[in-house]
């Protein structure tokens, strides 16, 4: 049996100062912060958590906050865009909101699309499109209301070293189906309501430094964790060396780098976030993974204090 992913997981980068980060993702996207947690590499880095009013596959983008972190390039060998999806009908207000927030936006087309292309403060770049797939939130912030609130991933745009093996990998190794190509990008559609769509620009690009402001890896859904143990199978019977099931308290994870450079991880739906805390306290507490209690108070206090809060034009 040949797999086939409902697309996107989540998406995870690189940033440095982590207020910045909680004032841009909740604050002016309106996205909910449903776990505030740690690298649990680099227990003195925040790893922070922003999707739907759950935290549902396919609505989260995450970040490792870093002060003072290294300035990289958005480039070949990285998910270079990470698209939202909003309501069909709701850019006028997002053109409203950013530009009475002070952020620079462009409008461009792709495949017949309109989106809204900008930044966040550390260079990661951003479109916003509207489709109709997908449900609307259920979390509400600031005036945005579920006819306007990011409902999930609308995608993403892969930029790779050696396109030919990206390709390939996304339609034969990931099971995604090809469904249009035009002006150097080509698009495929997974079969989820929300995160389906990925766009792989093959042209030559310039190859990316990892660093802040570039994302880290994109992960991919698996439905369990029976299906997760054939996913490695089918990654490994691809060509590729994936890693042990490594357990990440909120989802299981399998990673593998595809040929073209671009980090991807498959991780599986349950157990989600509420598998440590009440749903209906997500974010509010940091959460540190058992091992890491003894250490509570030493983790805390290398920690800079972070809060969700109103913002008004970025500097």
């Amino acid at each position: 049996m040949t797999l086939r992913t409902a697309g996107i997981h989540h998406i995870t980068s690189f940033v440095s100062d982590p207020q910045r980060n909680v004032d841009f993702y909740a604050g002016v996207l309106g996205l909910h912060m449903v776990k505030k947690t740690i690298n649990f590499d680099a227990p003195d880095v925040y790893h922070l958590y922003f999707g739907d009013a759950g935290g549902s596959p396919g609505t989260i983008v995450t970040f490792f906050p870093q002060p003072g972190a290294r300035k990289g390039a958005v480039g070949a060998g990285q998910l270079g865009i990470t698209v939202f999806a909003v309501p069909t009908g709701s850019l006028d207000f997002w053109k409203e909101r950013l530009t009475r927030l002070g952020i620079r936006f462009e409008p461009v087309q792709r495949f017949g699309e309109q989106l809204l292309r900008f930044e966040d403060h550390d260079g990661l770049r951003i479109e916003l499109v509207e489709r109709e797939g997908g449900a609307q939130s259920t979390w509400e912030w600031d005036g945005i209301t579920a006819a306007q609130a990011i409902k999930g991933f609308g995608g993403g745009v892969l930029f790779s070293a050696a396109p030919a093996k990206t390709l390939h990998t996304v339609e034969h190794v990931l099971g995604l189906t090809k469904i249009a190509e035009e002006d150097g990008y080509v698009r495929f559609q997974a079969d989820g309501e929300i995160g389906n769509i990925i766009d792989v620009n093959s042209r030559e690009l310039p190859r990316g430094i990892a660093g802040a402001g570039t994302v880290h890896h994109i992960a991919w859904r698996a439905a369990d964790f029976a299906e997760h143990e054939l996913w490695r199978e089918q990654v490994e019977a691809g060509g590729f060396q994936p890693t042990p099931v490594i357990d990440r308290q909120y989802f299981n994870a399998v990673y593998f780098r595809e040929e073209g450079g671009i980090l991807f991880e498959i991780a599986t739906d349950p157990p989600g976030f509420a598998n440590d805390e009440p749903a209906d306290q997500l974010g509010q507490k940091l959460m540190l993974p058992e091992w890491y209690e003894p250490q509570r108070e030493l983790i805390e206090n290398n920690l800079l204090p972070i809060e969700v809060r109103k913002v008004s034009a970025q500097s």
